[in-house]
């Protein structure tokens, strides 16, 4: 696939077939994406790749504690909840991805099985947590770096028939993914992906985000008309 085929046609992918992803294929995966820029190439990066009983135990506590009420404990800052265009961005994929699933504004059973969803994330045959060495802690640069190697994590994963959705919600409970896949108190937990071959029949996978314009988000000075 062409690079820039691969950046407009990538979505995030939340329905999976039951089927094993090769461990040389994630392998391959990550080998290319960790060419990501990297401020002074200090590659903080590591990635703890789950599949199987480990990551059905991961998927198990997370659901169990979030259900049960124990608060949150994801390990990067979330920051204040999103407000005027950011907000409105938030509510209309939200209303895309329900409108294809038929989930009703007051079907609260079909609402929370969706939670549910991406607390298991998604049943993904494979996550890849990503973390950074604590040592860097404090810093913007490291989380930074560390978006940088995902973006090139989900869009390398596309081009080889792969699908993938970056979800926090998977490792909201971190002590439970700090046990399973034993993830050393050096690390701090950033984010995981949910990969897996894309299941075609999934409404949601459907779902194709709305972007905002270049006019929007570029200024552009000192360019010659």
């Amino acid at each position: 696939m062409e690079y820039e085929q691969v950046v407009r046609e990538r979505r995030s992918i939340r329905g999976f077939q039951k089927k094993p992803v090769p461990k040389e294929l994630v392998r391959e995966v990550l080998e290319i994406a960790m060419r990501a820029p990297t401020s002074l190439n200090t590659q903080p990066w590591n990635f703890y790749v789950v599949a199987g009983d480990v990551l059905n135990k991961i998927r198990k506590g997370n659901v169990e504690r979030n259900v049960a009420g124990v608060p949150d404990s994801r390990e990067f800052r979330m920051g204040p909840g999103y407000e005027g265009a950011h907000r409105e961005r938030q509510i209309e994929i939200a209303k895309q991805l329900f409108a294809v699933m038929g989930i009703e504004r007051h079907d609260k059973e079909a609402r929370m099985d969706w939670v549910l969803r991406g607390f298991r994330q998604f049943d993904a045959p494979v996550s890849i947590v990503v973390t950074y060495d604590k040592s860097i802690q404090g810093s913007d640069i490291a989380p930074f770096d560390c978006g940088g190697v995902v973006n090139c994590i989900v869009n390398t994963a596309w081009s080889k028939g792969l699908g993938c959705v970056i979800n926090s919600q998977g490792i909201m409970q971190s002590p439970v993914v700090r046990e399973h896949a034993k993830i050393p108190d050096d690390q701090v937990i950033q984010t995981c992906i949910a990969m897996g071959w894309p299941d075609d029949e999934f409404p949601a996978n459907s779902v194709v985000s709305n972007r905002k314009s270049v006019d929007e988000a570029a200024t552009f000075l000192g360019f010659e008309d």
